[in-house]
């Protein structure tokens, strides 16, 4: 797998996650948890990104 198509991967996975935590959010009586984790997935895929983008 290319670096190009493993970032295209990772930022795919991002999007996906912040769909999640919107959805989430959105829901009556949210787990607020589960957005905690969601949120942490999150910010280490957005530091894997800058990590591999700026090699």
């Amino acid at each position: 797998m290319s670096l190009s198509s493993h970032l295209q991967e990772l930022r795919k996975k991002h999007q996906h996650l912040s769909d999640q935590v919107e959805t989430e959010q959105r829901r009556p009586g949210a787990d607020v948890l589960r957005v905690m984790e969601l949120k942490k997935q999150k910010l280490k895929l957005k530091e894997e990104i800058a990590r591999l983008s700026t090699h």
